[in-house]
C-alpha cells in the first residue's frame, strides 16, 4: 500500500513540475490595441494577421503579414516563423487569433501576443488601418 501511495505521489509531483515548465516556456498574453501599438515596434517581433486574403485587402494593420487561418497550408506557414521570437496575432474580432495563439503555443512558440477584439477593436479605438489600393 505504501509503495502504491509513493508511486502515486511521485507521479503527481513529476506531472505538476512538467506543467510548470511548460507554462514558463510558452505564454499567451492578450493585449489591448494601445499595448499592441507599442509592442509591435519592438525589433524582431513577428506580426501576423490570420484573416482571409479578402479580409486583409479590405483593411490591415501596417507591417503585419497575412497568413490565412482557414488555408490548407496554415500549419506549414506558421512553422516558417521563428519559435524563439515573440509573435503578435490578430484577426477580425479575436476568435481566430485566440485559436491561432493556442496552436502556436502547442508548436513551442515562446511568447505569443493576441490582440484583444481584433482589428475591429483596433479600428474602433481610432488606430490606423491601411487599405490596398
Amino acid at each position: 500500500m505504501k509503495r502504491i501511495l509513493f508511486v502515486l505521489i511521485a507521479f503527481m509531483v513529476l506531472n505538476y513540475s512538467c506543467k510548470e515548465k511548460e507554462v514558463a516556456t510558452s505564454q499567451i498574453e492578450v493585449i489591448s490595441p494601445e499595448e499592441m501599438q507599442e509592442i509591435s515596434q519592438i525589433e524582431g517581433m513577428q506580426l501576423v494577421d490570420v484573416r482571409t486574403p479578402e479580409e486583409y485587402d479590405e483593411g490591415y494593420i501596417e507591417g503585419f503579414q497575412n497568413i490565412d487561418f482557414f488555408s490548407d497550408t496554415f500549419s506549414q506557414e506558421i512553422e516558417k516563423l521563428d519559435k524563439s521570437k515573440p509573435v503578435i496575432v490578430y484577426c477580425r474580432s479575436g476568435r481566430r487569433s485566440a485559436d491561432c495563439a493556442k496552436q502556436l503555443k502547442d508548436k513551442g512558440f515562446v511568447k505569443i501576443y493576441d490582440l484583444e477584439g481584433g482589428i475591429a477593436k483596433w479600428e474602433f479605438e481610432g488606430f490606423d488601418v491601411k487599405k490596398k489600393s
